[in-house]
């Protein structure tokens, strides 16, 4: 079902929605996140090619993403375009439309616990998660990180805590993003070797948090590879960055040289 708050789009979303009826000159599709509302697509708005045969394009049954051209709230008239819409913010969106079936199946897993019906889930914390977090399934995601420190200060009931907890942490994979940085150390001192060993050592002890794994592996002398793994690019960068420092600090202070490379163009 995946429901949307409001009972209608506003011009300019864009909207999954499922071809219902074909018709010569148009098509109608019902819209998969408002309930029962429907909208339909002149054939002028199917394709930005010339069309014979509409149902060349589109058939009965056929879930696409469509932008919303007009809504007229008091006749519960929607218009719809499918040639408006790019490649790229159709996958997009149905990728939004995936996660967001997850996080009802996690809505409606919690509801039957307490029993509860779906709706009762949405109105009392699914919409209020929307809210907070964005998105439904992003909420579970910090709920899966954090347990109920991330539902502190939200405003839901108290029953719904636990259950969500549990089934977050038991289905929600958080995603993680992996980086990689580059330091040059050089030290032209007799112990030299030594003191460049140890600035890495100190470097790679640096606490950058639970949520954060950290590497150092040697490239090829005088280049060393940083690799973090994190939650968040911020949060990848702050740490790359922190490290490669600390390991540079320690060796110009014994009288070497070093400096971060972010990336590292192969040579030709």
């Amino acid at each position: 079902m995946v429901l949307k708050r409001e009972p209608f789009p506003s011009e300019g979303d864009l909207v999954v929605c499922t071809v219902t009826k074909v018709y010569p000159h148009g098509a109608f599709a019902r819209l998969d996140e408002y309930r029962d509302r429907e909208g339909y697509i002149h054939i002028s708005e199917v394709a930005s090619t010339w069309i014979k045969n509409i149902r060349d394009f589109v058939k009965e049954g056929q879930k696409t993403v469509a932008k919303v051209l007009a809504v007229d709230r008091k006749k519960g008239h929607i218009d719809l375009s499918l040639r408006r819409v790019s490649d790229a913010a159709k996958k997009k969106k149905m990728q939004e439309w995936k996660r967001a079936q997850k996080a009802e199946k996690l809505l409606e897993m919690a509801a039957t616990q307490l029993g509860k019906s779906l709706e009762q889930a949405y109105r009392e914390v699914g919409f209020v998660l929307e809210e907070e977090f964005g998105e439904i399934y992003g909420a579970f995601e910090e709920i899966s990180a954090m347990g109920e420190e991330a539902l502190k200060g939200i405003k839901i009931p108290k029953e719904w805590v636990k259950p969500l907890v549990k089934l977050a942490q038991e289905n929600v994979s958080i995603p993680k993003v992996k980086i990689d940085g580059y330091v040059d150390l050089r030290s032209r001192e007799p112990n030299g070797v030594e003191i460049i060993r140890e600035a890495l050592i100190s470097a790679k002890k640096l606490d950058h948090g639970e949520d954060v794994s950290l590497d150092i592996s040697y490239v090829g002398s005088p280049r060393y590879r940083i690799t973090v793994v994190a939650y968040d690019y911020k949060t990848a960068e702050e740490a790359l960055r922190k490290t490669a420092e600390h390991a540079i600090n320690i060796v110009t202070q014994k009288g070497g040289e070093g400096k971060f490379y972010r990336e590292i163009k192969e040579e030709k």
